[in-house]
């Protein structure tokens, strides 16, 4: 490669107490150069990007920016050099508007005071230029999980960044504001910039970049052009073996009548939703970002308001009123934010596992058990979650982490399983167990209600797909019509009201 470098870390380690994160790892960005970083969950790339944008020091190695020699990269540097950075975790301020999230930490000054509407003409041109077409004084936490990521994006191009590190940037996007934001980051490319990108979706990385570094447990296995690789290709210099099949062998296992049952089911964005859901399979629930989708399940689980025409849950008549009550009728949810949502980071893995199991106790003192830790040892087996299991679940990979907030549902064993995008950041090895897992789950008899961002994973995985659009069911497709190509198209077609699952 022949760009000139802005970045070139050398021989860098790390280590988080007796654990070795980092071993010896180099990589260079260049200008005008997409490069991916690849590895399974675990690799060690997000501690590298801690380093690269000096939220974290190196043991060891050192950095140069710009042909200046650096053993440690300090934030002010970082942000002297033009190195932004879009995490997978959001760290939006939910209070705050669009505007004030995409200008946070460069503000525009006037006579001391923020520059409001040079705020909100320059949050308009880079909130446009990622597609994200909403009112700027609107606070972000408003927003769709999918539309905050595009403020995230945004927030970082506001500071006309010359390295741009993007952490699965596409992971909570529909399929059209993926190829914009792909779009935005050629013309960046083409301008000079220098992109480091991170992604499990393959066909992306291939589609987009031009390099790529893989890491495998810490040490750097491939450094070199993506020309003449493939998808197959990529995965075996990711996991070191030839790839198995990604998606498990298809039986059908549903049973003929419903576990649940709604009509004129409104909840948040839904409106007049009807719906069955059968024991034994995997009913999908697509769409473009933020038509309703996580209303609906929030809607079923009992954590907004819903009102609905009928309702049957599980033998009982009438709509959940509150997530216990969900919960004693058989529901449980896996929210698409793990970190903020699914899990209490400071606490230990095992404590984790057991939180469910908590308010079934009569009390602490009949909780602490000595059998508590022999289940929580068991549960992390079953999904292979390895490791200490005394350490903060925030110590795991993101792919680990989403394990915990599976398998701690597993002791009050659910019949139905509402999932919000539950392989959101994981890698290709990870995606395949919690695959197999949900196709088990389905073959035992439960309901798995399945939202999903990935469309390959609603064709493979799912018995039927629900597509919604405008808060309305507007189209729901059996396993023979299932395609990428059918799910896209009804997701782009005007509602139908009343259409039924």
């Amino acid at each position: 490669m022949t760009q000139d470098a802005i970045v070139a870390a050398r021989s860098i380690s790390r280590s988080f107490f007796s654990n070795r994160v980092l071993n010896d790892v180099s990589i260079t960005l260049r200008a005008g150069t997409i490069h991916a970083l690849l590895g399974e969950n675990g690799a060690g790339k997000s501690t590298l990007i801690g380093i690269l944008s000096g939220a974290l020091a190196p043991d060891a190695g050192d950095i140069d920016i710009d042909g200046v020699r650096h053993a440690a990269v300090r934030p002010a540097i970082a942000r002297a050099a033009g190195i932004a950075v879009v995490q997978q975790e959001l760290s939006l301020t939910s209070q705050l508007s669009i505007a004030e999230n995409v200008g946070m930490g460069a503000l525009p000054r006037r006579l001391g005071l923020i520059d409001y509407s040079a705020l909100m003409r320059r949050a308009h041109e880079v909130c446009a230029l990622v597609g994200l077409e909403q009112d700027l004084a609107r606070p972000v936490g408003d927003l769709p999980l999918g539309q905050q990521q595009l403020v995230e994006i945004a927030k970082a191009l506001f500071r006309k960044p010359r390295v741009l590190i993007l952490d699965e940037p596409t992971s909570s996007l529909s399929a059209h504001e993926a190829a914009n934001l792909m779009a935005v980051l050629r013309r960046l490319r083409d301008a000079g910039t220098a992109v480091l990108y991170i992604s499990h979706r393959l066909n992306e990385v291939l589609a987009l970049c031009e390099w790529v570094t893989v890491l495998k447990d810490g040490v750097v296995t491939a450094d070199r052009s993506l020309g003449g690789v493939d998808a197959q290709g990529l995965v075996r210099l990711m996991v070191g073996r030839e790839p198995g099949d990604l998606f498990p062998r298809w039986t059908p296992s549903a049973e003929p009548a419903p576990i649940i049952a709604v009509e004129g089911l409104s909840a948040g964005m839904v409106r007049d939703v009807a719906m069955t859901i059968r024991r034994g399979e995997v009913l999908g629930v697509g769409g473009l970002v933020g038509q309703g989708q996580e209303d609906l399940l929030l809607g079923l689980y009992g954590a907004i308001p819903a009102v609905a025409g009928r309702a049957e849950f599980n033998g009982v008549v009438g709509l959940p009123r509150s997530v216990p009550q969900a919960n004693a009728r058989g529901l449980a949810y896996v929210p698409a934010d793990r970190k903020r949502e699914g899990l209490h980071l400071i606490h230990s893995i095992a404590w984790n596992l057991m939180i469910p199991s908590f308010g079934r106790a009569p009390s602490l003192a009949m909780r602490r058990t000595a059998s508590e830790r022999e289940r929580a040892i068991a549960l992390a087996d079953r999904l292979g979650i390895k490791g200490d299991l005394t350490r903060e679940v925030q110590a795991l990979s993101g792919g680990n982490q989403q394990k915990v907030a599976l398998a701690k549902w597993l002791p009050s064993d659910p019949p139905v399983l509402l999932l919000n995008d539950p392989t959101r950041g994981v890698d290709v090895d990870t995606k395949r167990e919690i695959y197999a897992l949900l196709r088990r789950f389905a073959a035992e008899g439960r309901a798995v209600v399945l939202l999903s961002s990935d469309t390959p994973e609603l064709v493979n995985l799912c018995d039927r797909v629900a597509v919604m659009r405008a808060g309305r069911l507007v189209r729901v497709l059996e396993r023979t019509e299932l395609s990428e190509e059918a799910i896209v198209s009804a997701a782009m077609e005007s509602a139908v009201p009343g259409a039924a699952a």
